[in-house]
């Protein structure tokens, strides 16, 4: 349909500006990391170290690259599983639509790796009615 290829064509016009190659991306991530930013897997629900992490004051940093991604003010307690946030710091989440269109897939605006996906109308109270649904592999907590 005419909206997931112009949200396609929008995504591509926004590339990532850190490129490494996977033997490079091996050398600096875990390979739970790597899995899930490079290869798209998504961690067990329950099981992430930001699932139930709520500390003021800080920001979350994609943990390929440590762009700000996220700041500890907009992260909610969604029950999903997985950390949830209503906003993303400006710029830094880019967004594309899945082969199916059913959902929409987050990535770090700086290096590409996969967060997680967007879900939007679910009726959360917070200022966006949006979820960014993040695999806490993909996060790092850094105090500000």
């Amino acid at each position: 349909n005419m909206l997931k290829i112009t949200t396609r064509l929008l995504s591509r016009r926004f590339m990532a500006t850190i490129t490494k190659s996977e033997k490079e991306w091996r050398e600096i991530l875990s390979p739970t990391e790597f899995k899930v930013l490079r290869e798209k897997a998504t961690e067990r629900p329950g099981s992430g170290t930001y699932n139930k992490h709520y500390e003021p004051g800080g920001v979350y940093t994609c943990s390929g690259c440590q762009s700000p991604l996220y700041k500890s003010e907009h992260k909610f307690d969604s029950g999903c599983g997985w950390p949830a946030f209503y906003d993303s710091v400006p710029g830094a989440v880019r967004q594309d639509a899945d082969e199916d269109g059913r959902r929409v897939e987050i990535l770090c605006g700086k290096c590409d790796g996969h967060l997680g996906h967007i879900f939007r109308g679910e009726g959360f109270n917070t200022p966006t009615n949006e979820r960014h649904c993040v695999n806490s592999v993909s996060l790092k907590f850094v105090k500000e």
